[in-house]
């Protein structure tokens, strides 16, 4: 019986999952998001040139691959189209290659003043929403009010849509707060019509399918993982289920379908908006690392927060989406540091705990450990073989605190600039 691989970030997102799908791809014919919605930035660079995937699989650009949009993620159809569009102006049609689960909720314009009108109301509490709609979109789902792809194809859907639109004028009532949905309707109702040329699909049928025929599939997340609902830093996570069993619930498959689940992590560590971030330096080196690393959310282009790689924080997310290989991701960021620190467990209280707490905010401080740098360019390395020794010790040591192999390691952005290790 063939098993769903999935691949997913374990850290607070911006990982590199984008290019490692796009490297991976080869090996899938099926590619499909589980969860999260446009707030994602999955990143591609091909022959120097960039590309940001927010909604749309990161197989797209891979001929002959199909890319399947799960029942857990949020759409909104003025964002998808304009993907859409910028994938046809270089791919050309893509309308064969793309399926959209008739599950998938839809972002309505109001969602997004929701959100906006939510997280202004927050003050100095903002939790550094994207300001996509996301949240109060999962929100309606969950209160099943919400309103779904495959609702589109109903002749009740412009009521179902009016009724949902005036409840949410309801709810903005009760916050000090201007807004006017009426451009972004008429685009939002627009996109919707140019959405009926793509395939709705019951995905969960669509998927199991192909695993039944053992056509290879890979599961894509969005996000990291310590921005899950349940399990990341609350309340400054995503509103969706960000590790392995989100495939389940956003796919529609079996825990036993589940095959090989590949971690990525940067060598260093990264976070977009407020929250929770233990290993954070507010010096030069964090600095450094932001301008080396070109660190801006691919979403909001806001500056990400830098800081040392935090083990702790890692072996508490391998753990939880029994990871059972590693992709390292810009190693060549750390090319030229003399240094490097890797968090091997917390101080709080006074006292020394290796496992990741409830308590992850002020009263957390990391305990250290020093690795000598490799202060060499390995962007031009492509067998691990030639690898610096430093380097090597620096993975052999996450290796066997995260008891997972590093198979893959990436010295740089294009996705020729990666080193994959034979597997043992």
């Amino acid at each position: 019986m063939k098993k769903i691989d999935v691949v997913l970030g374990l850290q607070w997102g911006d990982e590199g999952k984008g290019k490692v799908v796009d490297v991976l791809t080869p090996e899938y014919k099926v590619i499909a998001r589980f969860q999260g919605g446009p707030n994602a930035g999955h990143s591609l660079v091909f022959d120097g040139d960039g590309f940001v995937l927010h909604t749309v699989p990161s197989g797209i650009f891979r001929p002959d691959s199909v890319n399947v949009i799960g029942n857990g993620v949020v759409i909104d159809p003025v964002i998808l189209m304009e993907e859409i569009r910028a994938i046809e102006q270089r791919a050309g049609s893509i309308t064969d290659k793309l399926l959209i689960s008739k599950r998938a909720h839809l972002i309505l314009p109001t969602h997004r003043m929701l959100d906006a009108a939510s997280e202004a109301a927050k003050g100095k509490g903002k939790i550094g929403s994207t300001l996509k709609g996301i949240g109060p979109t999962y929100m309606d789902k969950t209160g099943r009010n919400g309103l779904r792809i495959g609702d589109i194809l109903s002749p009740e859907f412009q009521a179902r849509y009016d009724a949902l639109k005036q409840k949410h004028f309801g709810l903005l009532s009760q916050y000090d707060f201007e807004y006017d949905i009426t451009e972004y309707e008429q685009k939002w109702m627009q996109a919707v019509e140019e959405l009926r040329r793509f395939s709705f699909i019951d995905s969960e049928r669509v998927i199991n399918d192909y695993l039944d025929r053992d056509v290879p599939v890979l599961a894509e997340g969005a996000q990291g993982s310590m921005l899950d609902i349940d399990f990341g830093t609350y309340p400054f996570v995503t509103s969706s289920n960000t590790m392995t069993a989100g495939v389940c619930t956003g796919l529609g498959v079996a825990p036993n379908r589940v095959g090989k689940v590949m971690g990525i992590f940067k060598a260093y560590c990264t976070r977009v908006g407020s929250g929770p971030f233990p290993t954070e330096l507010f010096d030069g080196t964090g600095e450094e690392l932001r301008r080396i690393g070109h660190e801006y959310g691919a979403t909001t282009g806001r500056p990400r927060r830098c800081g040392w790689l935090d083990l702790v924080a890692l072996k508490y997310a391998v753990m939880m989406n029994g990871v059972s290989e590693l992709i390292m991701m810009k190693a060549d960021v750390l090319n030229t540091f003399k240094t490097i620190k890797v968090a091997t467990a917390y101080e709080i209280g006074g006292k020394q705990v290796d496992w990741f707490p409830f308590e992850s905010g002020e009263e957390v401080k990391p305990v250290y450990r020093e690795f000598p740098g490799w202060d060499c360019d390995i962007c031009g390395v492509r067998e691990y073989e030639d690898f610096p020794q430093e380097l090597k010790d620096y993975i052999g040591f996450i290796e066997e605190q995260t008891g997972c192999p590093v198979r893959i390691i990436s010295v740089g952005p294009d996705r020729k600039e990666i080193v994959i290790r034979p597997e043992r």
